[in-house]
Protein backbone atom coordinates (compact mmCIF):
# COMPACT_ATOMS: atom_id res chain seq x y z
CA UNK A 1 0.00 0.00 0.00
CA UNK A 2 2.69 2.53 1.38
CA UNK A 3 4.70 1.73 -1.87
CA UNK A 4 2.02 2.24 -4.04
CA UNK A 5 1.37 5.62 -2.64
CA UNK A 6 4.66 6.83 -3.06
CA UNK A 7 5.05 5.24 -6.27
CA UNK A 8 1.93 7.43 -7.06
CA UNK A 9 3.63 11.04 -5.97
CA UNK A 10 6.63 9.96 -8.05
CA UNK A 11 9.29 9.13 -5.27
CA UNK A 12 12.13 7.45 -6.52
CA UNK A 13 13.96 4.25 -5.11
CA UNK A 14 10.48 3.43 -3.22
CA UNK A 15 11.56 -0.38 -2.91
CA UNK A 16 14.46 0.29 -1.47
CA UNK A 17 13.17 2.96 1.21
CA UNK A 18 10.11 0.98 2.10
CA UNK A 19 10.72 -1.63 5.07
CA UNK A 20 8.10 -3.74 6.23
CA UNK A 21 9.99 -5.26 8.92
CA UNK A 22 9.69 -6.41 12.43
CA UNK A 23 10.96 -3.35 14.43
CA UNK A 24 12.81 -5.77 17.25
CA UNK A 25 14.81 -7.28 14.67
CA UNK A 26 18.56 -7.40 15.31
CA UNK A 27 19.50 -5.87 11.94
CA UNK A 28 16.52 -3.26 12.01
CA UNK A 29 19.15 -0.80 12.57
CA UNK A 30 21.12 -2.14 9.32
CA UNK A 31 18.26 -2.07 7.36
CA UNK A 32 17.13 2.00 8.20
CA UNK A 33 20.90 2.84 7.58
CA UNK A 34 21.00 1.13 3.50
CA UNK A 35 17.56 3.12 3.20
CA UNK A 36 18.39 6.48 4.66
CA UNK A 37 22.18 6.21 2.88
CA UNK A 38 23.59 9.11 5.51
CA UNK A 39 20.94 11.82 5.00
CA UNK A 40 20.62 13.64 7.66
CA UNK A 41 17.47 12.79 9.44
CA UNK A 42 15.44 15.93 11.13
CA UNK A 43 11.65 13.94 12.67
CA UNK A 44 11.26 10.23 13.39
CA UNK A 45 7.22 9.96 13.55
CA UNK A 46 6.10 6.93 14.75
CA UNK A 47 3.40 4.58 17.12
CA UNK A 48 3.59 0.81 18.50
CA UNK A 49 0.71 -0.84 17.88
CA UNK A 50 -1.84 0.05 20.69
CA UNK A 51 -3.73 -2.96 20.84
CA UNK A 52 -2.00 -3.94 23.96
CA UNK A 53 -3.21 -0.36 25.70
CA UNK A 54 -6.47 0.30 23.88
CA UNK A 55 -9.79 0.00 26.50
CA UNK A 56 -11.26 -2.71 23.75
CA UNK A 57 -8.75 -4.79 23.91
CA UNK A 58 -8.67 -4.83 27.60
CA UNK A 59 -12.01 -5.32 27.87
CA UNK A 60 -12.13 -8.18 25.19
CA UNK A 61 -9.10 -10.14 27.12
CA UNK A 62 -7.37 -8.51 30.46
CA UNK A 63 -5.42 -10.80 30.91
CA UNK A 64 -3.68 -11.89 27.62
CA UNK A 65 -3.19 -8.20 27.03
CA UNK A 66 -1.33 -7.68 30.34
CA UNK A 67 1.34 -10.22 28.89
CA UNK A 68 1.03 -8.56 25.56
CA UNK A 69 4.66 -8.25 23.95
CA UNK A 70 3.55 -5.04 21.97
CA UNK A 71 3.40 -3.34 25.80
CA UNK A 72 7.28 -2.89 25.36
CA UNK A 73 7.66 -1.92 21.54
CA UNK A 74 7.95 1.53 22.95
CA UNK A 75 11.33 0.66 23.69
CA UNK A 76 11.90 -0.30 19.99
CA UNK A 77 10.82 3.05 18.85
CA UNK A 78 13.32 4.80 21.48
CA UNK A 79 16.05 2.59 20.26
CA UNK A 80 15.92 4.03 16.80
CA UNK A 81 14.87 7.58 18.44
CA UNK A 82 18.25 7.88 20.21
CA UNK A 83 20.25 6.13 17.15
CA UNK A 84 19.49 8.64 14.87
CA UNK A 85 18.57 11.54 17.20
CA UNK A 86 16.49 13.46 14.85
CA UNK A 87 15.21 17.14 15.61
CA UNK A 88 11.89 16.10 17.05
CA UNK A 89 9.66 13.06 17.18
CA UNK A 90 6.10 12.61 17.28
CA UNK A 91 4.52 9.53 18.87
CA UNK A 92 0.88 8.64 18.42
CA UNK A 93 -1.47 6.12 20.29
CA UNK A 94 -4.28 5.37 21.63
CA UNK A 95 -6.00 7.68 24.86
CA UNK A 96 -5.97 4.05 26.82
CA UNK A 97 -2.28 4.21 27.25
CA UNK A 98 -2.53 7.17 30.01
CA UNK A 99 -4.27 4.61 32.64
CA UNK A 100 -3.30 0.90 30.88
CA UNK A 101 -1.37 -1.07 33.17
CA UNK A 102 1.59 -3.82 32.81
CA UNK A 103 2.02 -6.46 35.86
CA UNK A 104 0.08 -3.58 38.26
CA UNK A 105 2.82 -0.80 37.07
CA UNK A 106 1.21 1.95 34.92
CA UNK A 107 2.76 2.15 31.35
CA UNK A 108 2.59 5.69 30.69
CA UNK A 109 5.11 6.95 33.22
CA UNK A 110 7.15 4.55 31.63
CA UNK A 111 6.99 5.36 28.08
CA UNK A 112 7.25 9.35 29.31
CA UNK A 113 10.64 8.46 31.01
CA UNK A 114 12.32 6.58 27.86
CA UNK A 115 10.75 9.46 25.53
CA UNK A 116 12.42 11.84 27.90
CA UNK A 117 15.89 10.95 28.04
CA UNK A 118 17.21 12.82 25.74
CA UNK A 119 14.22 15.24 24.27
CA UNK A 120 12.19 17.37 26.00
CA UNK A 121 8.83 16.50 26.44
CA UNK A 122 5.51 17.27 28.06
CA UNK A 123 3.25 14.82 30.44
CA UNK A 124 0.21 16.69 30.81
CA UNK A 125 -3.18 14.95 29.54
CA UNK A 126 -5.17 18.10 28.49
CA UNK A 127 -2.08 18.78 26.36
CA UNK A 128 -1.47 15.20 24.32
CA UNK A 129 -4.66 14.36 23.91
CA UNK A 130 -6.36 15.48 20.26
CA UNK A 131 -9.70 14.80 19.12
CA UNK A 132 -9.64 14.37 15.02
CA UNK A 133 -12.71 16.31 14.98
CA UNK A 134 -11.14 19.46 16.01
CA UNK A 135 -9.32 19.20 12.67
CA UNK A 136 -12.04 18.58 10.11
CA UNK A 137 -12.14 15.08 10.25
CA UNK A 138 -15.59 13.46 10.40
CA UNK A 139 -15.03 11.29 13.22
CA UNK A 140 -14.80 11.57 17.00
CA UNK A 141 -11.57 10.05 17.38
CA UNK A 142 -8.88 10.96 20.44
CA UNK A 143 -5.70 9.89 20.27
CA UNK A 144 -2.47 10.58 22.51
CA UNK A 145 0.14 12.65 20.44
CA UNK A 146 3.64 12.57 22.41
CA UNK A 147 6.05 14.97 20.44
CA UNK A 148 9.84 16.22 21.78
CA UNK A 149 12.22 18.73 21.18
CA UNK A 150 16.01 17.12 21.22
CA UNK A 151 17.55 18.29 24.47
CA UNK A 152 20.76 20.32 22.74
CA UNK A 153 17.94 22.45 20.83
CA UNK A 154 17.78 25.76 22.60
CA UNK A 155 15.08 28.41 22.11
CA UNK A 156 12.97 25.51 21.01
CA UNK A 157 10.50 23.39 23.86
CA UNK A 158 7.89 20.91 22.90
CA UNK A 159 5.46 23.62 24.25
CA UNK A 160 6.17 25.22 20.44
CA UNK A 161 5.38 22.39 18.72
CA UNK A 162 1.91 22.12 20.27
CA UNK A 163 1.04 25.87 20.18
CA UNK A 164 1.86 25.03 16.07
CA UNK A 165 -0.97 22.64 15.63
CA UNK A 166 -4.10 24.13 14.65
CA UNK A 167 -7.81 23.73 15.38
CA UNK A 168 -9.28 24.38 12.69
CA UNK A 169 -13.24 23.46 14.02
CA UNK A 170 -14.79 22.06 16.76
CA UNK A 171 -16.37 19.10 17.70
CA UNK A 172 -19.77 18.53 19.65
CA UNK A 173 -18.15 18.44 22.84
CA UNK A 174 -16.05 22.04 22.87
CA UNK A 175 -18.66 24.15 25.02
CA UNK A 176 -19.79 26.88 23.09
CA UNK A 177 -17.58 29.58 24.37
CA UNK A 178 -14.18 27.97 23.10
CA UNK A 179 -16.28 27.86 19.27
CA UNK A 180 -15.00 31.03 18.23
CA UNK A 181 -12.89 30.70 15.50
CA UNK A 182 -13.92 27.59 14.59
CA UNK A 183 -15.83 25.76 12.14
CA UNK A 184 -18.62 23.74 12.46
CA UNK A 185 -17.45 19.85 12.68
CA UNK A 186 -18.02 17.94 9.36
CA UNK A 187 -20.54 15.30 9.57
CA UNK A 188 -21.10 12.05 7.90
CA UNK A 189 -23.51 13.37 5.34
CA UNK A 190 -21.10 16.03 4.45
CA UNK A 191 -18.28 12.62 4.82
CA UNK A 192 -20.09 10.01 2.47
CA UNK A 193 -23.45 11.42 1.52
CA UNK A 194 -22.71 12.17 -2.36
CA UNK A 195 -21.91 8.01 -2.75
CA UNK A 196 -23.85 6.23 -4.63
CA UNK A 197 -26.67 3.59 -2.91
CA UNK A 198 -25.23 -0.20 -2.20
CA UNK A 199 -27.23 -3.02 -1.47
CA UNK A 200 -25.33 -5.37 0.70
CA UNK A 201 -23.25 -7.49 -1.19
CA UNK A 202 -23.32 -5.13 -3.79
CA UNK A 203 -20.43 -3.19 -5.39
CA UNK A 204 -20.34 0.15 -6.60
CA UNK A 205 -17.27 0.57 -7.53
CA UNK A 206 -16.61 2.19 -11.30
CA UNK A 207 -14.40 3.19 -12.95
CA UNK A 208 -16.71 6.77 -13.69
CA UNK A 209 -18.13 8.34 -11.10
CA UNK A 210 -19.27 12.28 -11.15
CA UNK A 211 -17.06 13.42 -7.79
CA UNK A 212 -19.25 16.89 -6.69
CA UNK A 213 -16.83 18.01 -4.52
CA UNK A 214 -19.92 20.30 -3.16
CA UNK A 215 -18.59 20.80 0.50
CA UNK A 216 -15.37 21.78 2.44
CA UNK A 217 -14.57 18.59 2.60
CA UNK A 218 -15.04 16.74 -0.33
CA UNK A 219 -12.82 19.22 -2.11
CA UNK A 220 -10.18 18.63 0.48
CA UNK A 221 -10.05 15.52 -0.08
CA UNK A 222 -11.07 14.53 -3.81
CA UNK A 223 -11.20 16.13 -7.61
CA UNK A 224 -14.73 17.06 -8.88
CA UNK A 225 -15.48 15.34 -12.29
CA UNK A 226 -15.18 11.71 -13.23
CA UNK A 227 -13.16 9.99 -11.66
CA UNK A 228 -12.91 6.20 -10.54
CA UNK A 229 -14.84 5.32 -7.38
CA UNK A 230 -12.49 2.40 -5.71
CA UNK A 231 -13.48 -0.19 -3.23
CA UNK A 232 -17.35 0.71 -2.99
CA UNK A 233 -18.56 -2.85 -1.97
CA UNK A 234 -20.87 -3.44 0.77
CA UNK A 235 -20.57 -6.72 2.85
CA UNK A 236 -23.66 -9.59 3.01
CA UNK A 237 -25.76 -8.53 6.02
CA UNK A 238 -28.62 -11.06 6.85
CA UNK A 239 -32.42 -10.37 6.94
CA UNK A 240 -32.43 -10.61 10.76
CA UNK A 241 -28.95 -7.83 10.76
CA UNK A 242 -30.81 -5.73 8.31
CA UNK A 243 -34.34 -5.42 10.24
CA UNK A 244 -32.38 -4.50 13.41
CA UNK A 245 -30.34 -1.57 11.47
CA UNK A 246 -33.81 -0.23 9.71
CA UNK A 247 -35.85 -0.19 13.09
CA UNK A 248 -32.53 1.54 15.03
CA UNK A 249 -32.44 4.16 12.16
CA UNK A 250 -36.58 5.05 11.84
CA UNK A 251 -36.20 5.22 15.53
CA UNK A 252 -33.51 7.18 15.94
CA UNK A 253 -32.35 4.29 18.46
CA UNK A 254 -29.33 2.98 19.72
CA UNK A 255 -29.03 -0.90 19.74
CA UNK A 256 -29.87 -0.71 23.93
CA UNK A 257 -32.96 1.18 23.21
CA UNK A 258 -33.98 -1.30 20.03
CA UNK A 259 -33.34 -4.36 22.49
CA UNK A 260 -35.48 -2.89 25.68
CA UNK A 261 -38.30 -1.55 23.08
CA UNK A 262 -38.50 -4.55 20.48
CA UNK A 263 -37.13 -7.71 22.60
CA UNK A 264 -37.68 -9.87 19.44
CA UNK A 265 -34.78 -8.25 18.37
CA UNK A 266 -32.43 -8.93 21.02
CA UNK A 267 -29.48 -11.01 19.88
CA UNK A 268 -29.17 -14.64 20.07
CA UNK A 269 -25.38 -14.51 21.55
CA UNK A 270 -25.27 -13.53 25.71
CA UNK A 271 -22.25 -11.24 24.98
CA UNK A 272 -23.95 -8.29 23.65
CA UNK A 273 -23.41 -4.66 24.78
CA UNK A 274 -25.38 -1.91 24.31
CA UNK A 275 -23.00 -0.83 21.19
CA UNK A 276 -22.64 -4.09 19.09
CA UNK A 277 -24.75 -2.02 16.49
CA UNK A 278 -24.52 1.55 16.08
CA UNK A 279 -25.61 3.22 13.75
CA UNK A 280 -23.77 6.56 12.47
CA UNK A 281 -25.89 9.68 12.45
CA UNK A 282 -26.14 11.57 9.41
CA UNK A 283 -25.91 15.18 11.33
CA UNK A 284 -23.10 14.06 13.62
CA UNK A 285 -19.21 12.79 13.16
CA UNK A 286 -19.01 9.37 12.91
CA UNK A 287 -17.12 7.40 16.18
CA UNK A 288 -14.09 6.12 16.30
CA UNK A 289 -12.93 4.04 13.22
CA UNK A 290 -11.25 0.85 14.80
CA UNK A 291 -9.47 -2.21 13.24
CA UNK A 292 -12.50 -4.34 14.21
CA UNK A 293 -14.07 -3.05 11.34
CA UNK A 294 -12.27 -5.51 9.78
CA UNK A 295 -14.09 -8.32 11.47
CA UNK A 296 -17.58 -7.24 11.01
CA UNK A 297 -18.55 -3.62 11.13
CA UNK A 298 -21.86 -3.62 12.68
CA UNK A 299 -20.09 -0.60 15.07
CA UNK A 300 -20.48 1.41 11.51
CA UNK A 301 -24.16 1.09 10.31
CA UNK A 302 -25.10 3.41 7.12
CA UNK A 303 -27.69 5.76 8.31
CA UNK A 304 -29.57 5.76 5.23
CA UNK A 305 -32.66 3.54 6.15
CA UNK A 306 -33.25 2.10 2.84
CA UNK A 307 -29.80 0.76 2.32
CA UNK A 308 -29.75 -0.57 5.95
CA UNK A 309 -25.97 -1.81 5.87
CA UNK A 310 -22.58 -1.43 7.84
CA UNK A 311 -19.57 1.14 5.58
CA UNK A 312 -17.94 0.14 2.70
CA UNK A 313 -14.76 0.28 2.31
CA UNK A 314 -14.44 3.68 0.53
CA UNK A 315 -17.21 4.58 3.43
CA UNK A 316 -14.64 4.11 5.95
CA UNK A 317 -11.80 5.31 4.34
CA UNK A 318 -13.96 8.86 3.93
CA UNK A 319 -14.35 9.09 7.68
CA UNK A 320 -11.11 8.59 8.22
CA UNK A 321 -10.24 11.25 5.57
CA UNK A 322 -7.88 9.28 2.76
CA UNK A 323 -8.12 10.79 -0.55
CA UNK A 324 -10.64 9.48 -3.00
CA UNK A 325 -8.00 8.64 -5.11
CA UNK A 326 -6.21 5.93 -2.12
CA UNK A 327 -5.57 2.64 -3.36
CA UNK A 328 -5.77 0.37 -0.73
CA UNK A 329 -4.22 -3.01 -1.43
CA UNK A 330 -4.93 -6.49 -0.02
CA UNK A 331 -7.88 -8.77 0.42
CA UNK A 332 -11.35 -6.79 1.68
CA UNK A 333 -11.01 -7.45 5.57
CA UNK A 334 -7.02 -6.29 5.15
CA UNK A 335 -8.07 -3.03 3.36
CA UNK A 336 -10.43 -2.40 6.56
CA UNK A 337 -7.86 -3.08 9.09
CA UNK A 338 -5.65 -0.58 7.37
CA UNK A 339 -8.10 2.04 7.57
CA UNK A 340 -8.80 1.60 11.12
CA UNK A 341 -5.35 1.46 12.25
CA UNK A 342 -4.37 5.00 10.13
CA UNK A 343 -3.93 7.97 11.36
CA UNK A 344 -6.47 10.15 9.76
CA UNK A 345 -4.32 12.43 6.43
CA UNK A 346 -6.41 15.25 7.53
CA UNK A 347 -5.05 14.99 11.33
CA UNK A 348 -2.01 13.86 9.80
CA UNK A 349 -1.20 17.28 7.95
CA UNK A 350 -2.10 19.66 11.03
CA UNK A 351 0.86 17.45 13.11
CA UNK A 352 2.62 17.71 9.76
CA UNK A 353 2.62 21.33 9.54
CA UNK A 354 3.68 22.25 13.00
CA UNK A 355 6.88 20.30 12.59
CA UNK A 356 7.55 22.18 9.21
CA UNK A 357 7.08 25.77 10.95
CA UNK A 358 9.29 24.80 13.78
CA UNK A 359 11.80 23.10 11.78
CA UNK A 360 11.87 25.97 9.71
CA UNK A 361 12.25 28.25 12.70
CA UNK A 362 15.82 26.27 13.22
CA UNK A 363 16.60 26.96 9.71
CA UNK A 364 15.54 30.64 9.85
Amino acid sequence: MWRTRMNYYGYKNVDEEVIEHDITSDDIINRLDNAIKGRPVDIIIGGPPCQAYSTAGRVRDGKKMATDARNYLFESYVKILEYYKPKFFVFENVTGLLNAQVNGAPIFPKVLKALGNEYKVLGDPAILVHNTADFGVPQLRKRVIIMGVRKDIEGKDATDLYNSVTKTHWNPDVPENERNGRKHFIDVRQAIGDLPPVEPGQDASTDKFDYPCDNEFLKRIGNPGIHPLMDHVARRNNDLDRERFQVMIHNHWSFGQLRREMPKYEHEHARVFDNSYVVQWWDLPSKTILAHIHKDGFQYIHPDEAQKRTFTVREAARIQSFPDDYEFKGARGEKYKQIGNAVPPLFAEALAKSIKKNLEDLNA
